[in-house]
């Protein structure tokens, strides 16, 4: 219960169309709208999400409205440009560039990057963007290594033990055979989680041998009802028997990095970090530079080629955007 008398406090598990339901601290569900003086805040995140803790009370018409939204702990993010009809970013009067974060889940323990061994081919350099967007967040990142049938153990832990050695927890699983599924339901037990990967790498296959009809629930919800501009998207926490919430996040292939300079990129790197401060240039961008410790670990083999070239990727890839914001602010 809030300090605030009236209002009460919960959890919001559902979001659609602008109404959103919320699990009260007395485990009942009520269904909650916007306070319209909210809506009027100048924000650039999404004002309400999957995950939030909230304030809430009953008005006089027994329609129940969202007062506050507690201050977040961790958001797993995406992008939503405020673009001009055409995609194209836009800078307002004041130089900053013009996107939204747009709010996945808020709150969540962990997040699960699920990729198939096989069936589609790993796409390494997505996974390498994807948990640098993760620890970007501050979100913890496990590695689901799906589909291991299709390639046997020894090959699907050549493909990703890379990971394990920078320090993340990486479960080797297959739906089919059952490998990893213990191991899965027990980092997933009493905590907030969202899957991403993506089609056709299995995960409604894993939440099915989680739970039977798990994986097709959490489809169900995912999955936008109706096509074209009309189109309703429903996001939800998914409760499981063991403990804790899921929810699946199909089709997300970056993470929010919007306000990301590309000097910072190394520091979301945990295998090229700790070579940074031994570079001879405090803004090295550890690819021409003389007296560069993260090349010269990359030549002794401390650093992996492929997570290297990941690294040079985003860095140029945000270079153009720095660089794209000085026009802007000139433009202006």
């Amino acid at each position: 219960m809030s300090d605030n008398l009236g209002l009460s406090e919960g959890l919001i598990i559902r979001s659609q169309s602008g109404f959103y339901t919320i699990l009260t601290d007395g485990g009942e569900q009520v269904v909650a709208r916007i306070r319209g003086r909210l809506k009027k805040k100048r924000r650039d995140t999404t004002i309400v999400a999957v995950g939030d803790r909230v304030e809430w009370q009953i008005l006089p018409d027994k329609s129940v409205v969202i007062e506050e939204v507690h201050e977040r702990k961790r958001v797993l993010a995406r992008l939503k440009p405020l673009a001009d009809g055409r995609g194209s970013r836009r800078w307002d009067r004041r130089g900053y560039l013009r996107e939204k974060e747009q709010v996945i889940i808020a709150n969540p323990d962990q997040v699960f990057f699920v990729i198939a061994c096989a069936d589609p081919e790993p796409h390494l350099k997505m996974l390498d963007r994807l948990l640098v967007g993760a620890e970007r967040q501050s979100i913890p990142s496990v590695v689901c290594a799906n589909k291991t049938d299709l390639v046997g153990l020894d090959n699907a832990k050549r493909i990703f033990s890379i990971y394990e050695k920078i320090g993340y927890v990486v479960l080797y699983t297959s739906a089919l055979r059952g490998t990893g599924i213990d191991a899965l339901r027990a980092q997933l037990k009493d905590k907030t989680s969202a899957l991403i990967g993506p089609s056709g790498v299995g995960k409604s296959s894993l939440l099915n041998a989680l739970e039977p009809g798990l994986g097709q629930r959490v489809m169900n919800v995912s999955t936008a009802t109706g096509k074209g501009r009309h189109t309703t998207t429903v996001s939800e926490l998914v409760p499981l028997q063991g403990g804790g919430w899921v929810a699946d996040t199909p089709g997300i292939r970056a993470l929010a990095l919007f306000d990301l300079d590309p000097e910072e990129i190394d520091a979301y790197f945990p295998d090229i970090a700790p070579y940074v401060p031994d570079c001879n240039f405090s803004d090295c961008s550890h690819t021409v530079e003389p007296g560069c410790a993260v090349r010269q670990a990359l030549g002794a083999g401390a650093i992996d080629e492929h997570r290297y070239e990941s690294y040079v990727r985003l860095h140029q890839e945000h270079r153009k955007l720095a660089d794209m914001y000085w026009w802007g602010i000139n433009e202006e």
